[in-house]
């Protein structure tokens, strides 16, 4: 047998060999489309579940609700506001529950945009979807919308939005006097 070793073959093999650790030192290829939702603790927002409790997690863009008892907990994927200016964060509470809300744009909406109409009954047109948990803080509402492109982004003018089917399980379960904290 006899060895056919050319100054092409001396060539290719010393660069195949150079490039052999930068193709194993290569790194793992990123995940970009990875669900940031994972379950939290209770424990680390309240402490005590008297009533129930919700945390809004406006980062991860996730809404978590524990029942008092703790037997229940749910985990939503949600819309959240579109700027920070616009993000209240901190402790409140639902001070009340309405089927079928009607929506009346707040006086900083009107301001933004003066075109908005000035009510909007309950129905398909309705911002707010089906359902609508008023908290504490004047204008920020837990609510539902027929708009599902907005959900997992930030798209509100400043309250948390959820599916229509899921506002309707949260509405079930939470009620008046509910915790809420929005992080």
């Amino acid at each position: 047998m006899t060895s056919s070793l050319t100054r092409r073959t001396l060539l290719s093999g010393a660069l195949a060999s150079l490039a052999a650790p930068a193709i194993a030192s290569e790194p793992a290829p990123v995940r970009r489309n990875m669900s940031s939702f994972h379950a939290i603790n209770c424990r680390d927002h309240f402490n005590d579940l008297s009533g129930g409790a919700i945390v809004s997690d406006t980062g991860s863009r996730a809404l978590h609700f524990w029942s008092e008892d703790e037997s229940v907990y749910r985990l939503f994927p949600t819309s959240v506001p579109m700027s920070d200016d616009l993000t209240r964060l901190g402790y409140t509470r639902i001070t009340k529950k309405v089927e079928g809300p009607t929506w009346i744009p707040t006086p900083s909406m009107r301001e933004r945009d003066p075109s908005l109409p000035k009510i909007v009954p309950p129905g398909p047109e309705n911002p707010m979807g089906t359902h609508a948990l008023h908290l504490s803080w004047q204008y920020y509402r837990i609510h539902g919308t027929h708009d599902t492109r907005k959900i997992g982004r930030r798209s509100s003018d400043g309250c948390i939005g959820l599916y229509n089917e899921q506002i309707a399980e949260l509405f079930a379960l939470a009620r008046v006097g509910t915790q809420v904290r929005l992080i």
